[in-house]
Formats: structure tokens, C-alpha cells, sequence
């Protein structure tokens, strides 16, 4: 039998922890199926003396996880720091220049650092795998890296942050406000006490970015995505979506289009006959659209701690089944120094249906008005409904618009125009319509 694969985990939260019970109560399972034995021989944290839940005695421990990544005795550097800068970039950077493999799950790290990293382990001949770091224990990266040779991408897009789409969903389930949603999910543990990076868009815009360098061979541009999140979703969104046959999720899509590569996150209205409609509370799912595959969709737990140390384990094990000499494949399916500059598509140029929402004051020759700025930018609609609310004097009505395909410019000056006009009661609402499997 081959020698033990020498580990040291970096960072023993939640994750770490789970990570290292794992390895060792699934210690004789891991090492029948890697071939030799997987030992945690290095571990680096705030407080040694805390009690996780597992018996690291027999480990070194170290007060700073860039010594450690340099020094210590292991084959295997394991980040689970987070953060995109700091001790997690420079022990990373570290583990990789000595030579070590690296498993992260550190989706910022990757979003903002992950080229200059992966050229670092390619040229050291290292793996830099990083499976955890999207859609927690789906296994999508190892798919795309290495499941779908040959097949060209065209789009690839999901629900990738549980948080939101536990709102949204009991939104829809249970009929209360998003705020309400919101707190209930921060005393559950789904949503962090500042919920900004999830509830804006943030996290899942990390994630796409990893995906669309997968998919297309770009470098990553985690800046270049046009964000939305979901806070100003209401009630009246989730109620009159339900109505059309729809059901509003916040979703990541990367596509190629004739003027570049489109990244962007927002709600979108998916049937809800498709199959990612049904996905309900935590759970993630990412779509891949391909020439030869059809489209292929993925779902699973997408957060916790189990999930994301069942992927952490996978990365690793998948290292301890290599061989020396063995010539590993490059981090982002392609050589770091091939990855082309990402050409960025013009959002406003995005072609689909569109749902929208107005809020208008009830007087005469406002649903003319806004008929004819929808005639006046070439959309055609699909439907409309009105509906009265408020006391009869200058009471409010909300108009309900669906679009037949147009564009976001089309949309956007349609809407500008409208509020120019001087009808509307309350900032539009406009939600784009995604055709979804």
C-alpha cells in the first residue's frame, strides 16, 4: 500500500471541524477506496484548547497557517480560513510554492485570486481543487472539469445560494413579508446577521464567476456581473407570479452571446412546470446547457457543514487516488496562461420576456399612456391585468405587464418613460423571465 497522504487543515470552524471528524470516523472506508490511508498530521487554528468534537492530539498544531502551509509535514494544505485576502491568500500561496496540493472551499479567494493561483499550481505541478467552494456538496466543478470533454457550453446558470431561496420559497409557501423571511432565516443559522452578501447577490456572483471560466474559458470576472438580489421582492411579486405560472428565483446565468459572455444575477421568473422551479429551501441546483450533452442539471445540498465537508473530502481523496508521476489536468479545465481576457456581453442588449410591475395613480389616460410607451419601443405584451387598490380618490392601481421577447434597453426606456410621465405612485418593478428545463 501506498504511503498516507499527509493532510493539515487550516481553519477548525464548523467546516474544519466536520472535515476532520470525517477523516477520522470513515478512516478504514477512505483508505479501501483511496488505496492508502488519509491521516490528519498538521492543523492550524485560533484556540487549541476548544473542544470540536474529535481527537486531534496526535497532530501538530500551529498558531499561524502560513507557517504551517511552508513547514509543516503534509502533502495536502487544506483552507477552510475564508476571506478573500489575508491569512487565507498568503498560506494558499504559501502551500501551493512549496509544492503542496491545496483544497479549498473559499469561493472569494477563488473569484478574486483564482488565475493567479491556479498558474502557481500548474507550474509547480500541483492539484488546486475546489469543489466545496460552489454549490457546497453538488459535485459541478468535477463535472465540468472532467466529466464533459468534447462538449461545448452555451449557458449554464442556477440557484446557488440557499439563503435566498429558502426566503423566497416560504415566501411563496407561507404568504409573509421577505423581511419576516429574513429574520426567522437568521435564527435558523440560513442567513448570517449581516445577511448583505447573500441577500444582494454577492455569493452567488462569486460562484457564477467560477463557473462561467469553467464553461468558457475566460479568466474570472467576479467584477463584471450585473447584481440584483432580493430584497425588494414583495408579496405582490410572489402572488401575481404564481398567477402568470410562475415562481420567482434568484438565479446566476452565464451565457455566451454574439458580443461577449453575459454574467448576471437577479430574480428571475422560471415556470413553474420547469424542473429548477422545483427547487424548494436550501437546496442548490446549477443547469449546464451543452451541443452534445442537451442540458444536464445538478441539484443537492448546497450549504452546512456536512455538505461542504463531503465535498472537502471528495477533493481530497481524489488526491490520495493520484500517483507520483501522475500529470494532473489544469485547475480551470484549460492551462491558467491559456484562459482568454473576458469580453464582457452588454447586459442591456439581454434578449427574453419580462414581467412588470407598476404602480400607478388611478385617473384617466395613464393605461393609455403606458400602452403607447410599450408600442413607442417595439414590445409587445403578452398580457396585462389591473388591479384596484387604495381609497377611490386617487386611489392606486397596480398593472401587471408580461412581454412577449424583447430587449433590456427596450424594457428600461419603456419604464423610464413611464416614470417620466409622472403615473407612477412607487418605484417599477421588473423582473426578467428565464426560459428554464
Amino acid at each position: 500500500m501506498a504511503e498516507a497522504l499527509r493532510v493539515g487543515i487550516a481553519g477548525l470552524g464548523t467546516v474544519g471541524a466536520s472535515v476532520a471528524r470525517v477523516l477520522s470516523d470513515k478512516a478504514a472506508e477512505l483508505t479501501r477506496q483511496c488505496g492508502r490511508e488519509i491521516v490528519v498530521t498538521a492543523v492550524s487554528a485560533r484556540d487549541p484548547k476548544r473542544d470540536r468534537g474529535v481527537d486531534l492530539g496526535s497532530a501538530e498544531w500551529f498558531d499561524d497557517a502560513v507557517k504551517m502551509a511552508e513547514k509543516a509535514d503534509i502533502d495536502v494544505f487544506v483552507e477552510l480560513i475564508g476571506g478573500d485576502e489575508g491569512p487565507a491568500l498568503a498560506s494558499v500561496k504559501a502551500a501551493l510554492g512549496a509544492g503542496r496540493h491545496v483544497v479549498t472551499a473559499n469561493k472569494a479567494l477563488l473569484a478574486k485570486h483564482g488565475v493567479q493561483l491556479a498558474e502557481i499550481a500548474e507550474k509547480k505541478g500541483v492539484l488546486l481543487n475546489y469543489e466545496a467552494a460552489v454549490a457546497g456538496g453538488i459535485p459541478v466543478i468535477k463535472t465540468m472539469r472532467e466529466a464533459m470533454a468534447g462538449n461545448s457550453v452555451t449557458r449554464v446558470f442556477g440557484i446557488l445560494n440557499g439563503t435566498c431561496n429558502y426566503i423566497l420559497t416560504r415566501m411563496e409557501a407561507e404568504g409573509i413579508s421577505f423581511d419576516a423571511c429574513l429574520k426567522d432565516a437568521q435564527r435558523l443559522g440560513y442567513a448570517e446577521a449581516d445577511p448583505t452578501f447573500d441577500i444582494e447577490g454577492h455569493d452567488t456572483a462569486h460562484k457564477l464567476s467560477i463557473l462561467t471560466s469553467l464553461a468558457f474559458g475566460t479568466k474570472i470576472a467576479a467584477n463584471d456581473i450585473y447584481m440584483e438580489g432580493i430584497s425588494n421582492i414583495s408579496q405582490a411579486d410572489i402572488r401575481a407570479a404564481g398567477d402568470l405560472g410562475y415562481r420567482i428565483k434568484l438565479l446566476g446565468v452565464a451565457q455566451r452571446t454574439d458580443s461577449g459572455i453575459e454574467q448576471r444575477v437577479h430574480p428571475t421568473m422560471v415556470p413553474t412546470a420547469s424542473v429548477i422551479a422545483q427547487v424548494h429551501g436550501v437546496t442548490n441546483a446549477v443547469a449546464i446547457e451543452t451541443d452534445i450533452l442537451g442540458e444536464l442539471l445538478l441539484s443537492g445540498p448546497g450549504a452546512g457543514g456536512n455538505a461542504t465537508a463531503s465535498a472537502v473530502i471528495g477533493d481530497i481523496a481524489d488526491i490520495a487516488k493520484s500517483r507520483p508521476g501522475f500529470q494532473h489536468g489544469p485547475v480551470f479545465g484549460r492551462p491558467a496562461k491559456e484562459l482568454k481576457p473576458y469580453k464582457k456581453a452588454q447586459m442591456r442588449s439581454h434578449a427574453g420576456g419580462y414581467f412588470i410591475r407598476l404602480t400607478v395613480y388611478d385617473r384617466i389616460g395613464v393605461f393609455a399612456a403606458i400602452a403607447k410607451r410599450m408600442a413607442d419601443n417595439d414590445i409587445s405584451l403578452e398580457s396585462i391585468v389591473q388591479h384596484a387598490s387604495g381609497p377611490e380618490t386617487d386611489a392606486q392601481k397596480t398593472v401587471i405587464l408580461v412581454t412577449h421577447e424583447t430587449t433590456e434597453a427596450a424594457v428600461r426606456k419603456a419604464v423610464d418613460g413611464i416614470t417620466k410621465d409622472g403615473h407612477l405612485t412607487d418605484k417599477p418593478q421588473v423582473i426578467r423571465i428565464e426560459r428554464a428545463g
